[in-house]
């Protein structure tokens, strides 16, 4: 049998395919190296992963993660995959080029993640060519949900949303400052976290506010970045990411503004990289 995982910072995607080639999907947490060692990722599948699975008879594991960008974050989650499928062979791969695959398949072109965090490239067909680092959410990852999340609670916190949008959000979440900062300084994952509440615009885009903040985060996710690809006029605009598909209308404008026809846009990219290793590239990575 053999698994294919596209893991997110959030979530993590998994299809086993089995020898009668059925598929079999579920989900767990996101591992991204930055925030989770080998331990902790073993820890995580161990209670997450379903509990009839025969990790034993899994022979091959294709990972493509989030923060899986280097050989030594690799080696993290490649570490935890064999430490929990002891007889698989495991190859680590960074999510970037999952939604590539996933996006264009074997055709050259651009491609984009808007999920918890942002990552932009150039693909070749086979592999990234070029990628500018979006520098995570501290410095950058401008039009991701943990950038909505960041500017929505700046604006709760300083007082600056609509009336009727504060109180949603204080009567939705029950949050002072101080629990704010507790989360973000004292507690694991504050990416997840910030990245939790781009869900809240999303429900409220009825107030002309959330319409404004995703266009304008979207704005500066092309201007930094995607603008700065050599030429990026001459190809489409693909893109995956929750964020991305639930503000899709929004990012077809901001898009067309910067002189870049939409392509193909999708909330998860596991259904098109199953696909990649079956037909077109046979378990390549």
């Amino acid at each position: 049998m053999i698994i294919i995982a596209d893991g997110g910072s959030t979530k993590t995607s998994w299809c086993l395919i089995t020898e009668s080639n059925s598929k079999v999907y579920f989900n767990t947490e996101g591992y991204n190296p930055y925030f989770s060692d080998t331990p902790t990722i073993i820890s995580s599948l161990q209670k997450n992963l379903p509990e009839n699975l025969q990790k034993t008879a899994v022979s091959e594991v294709y990972y493509y993660g989030a923060g899986c960008s280097t050989p030594e974050n690799n080696e993290i989650v490649a570490a935890a995959m064999r430490a929990v499928f002891t007889t698989a062979k495991v190859k680590v791969g960074h999510d970037l080029l999952a939604a590539a695959r996933a996006l264009l398949g074997v055709d050259a072109g651009f491609a984009a993640i808007l999920g918890t965090g942002t990552n932009t490239c150039f693909y070749d067909g086979h592999d990234v060519t070029m990628n500018i680092d979006s520098l995570g959410y501290f410095l950058g990852d401008e039009g991701s949900g943990s950038s909505l999340g960041k500017r929505l609670l700046r604006d709760y916190m300083r007082g600056y949303l609509p009336e009727g949008m504060s109180k949603i959000f204080k009567d939705t979440y029950e949050l002072d400052n101080e629990a704010i900062f507790d989360h973000l300084y004292n507690k694991p994952l504050p990416n997840r976290f910030l990245a939790s509440f781009s869900k809240f615009l999303y429900e409220n885009n009825n107030f002309s506010y959330s319409r404004e903040v995703v266009k304008e985060s979207f704005d500066a996710f092309f201007r930094n970045l995607v603008c700065h690809y050599p030429g990026y006029q001459d190809h489409t605009f693909n893109c995956v990411g929750s964020v991305a598909y639930n503000f899709r209308d929004i990012l077809e404008e901001v898009a067309l503004e910067h002189g870049m026809e939409m392509g193909t846009i999708i909330r998860s990219p596991i259904d098109n990289l199953v696909y990649y290793h079956q037909v077109l590239a046979k378990s390549d990575l």
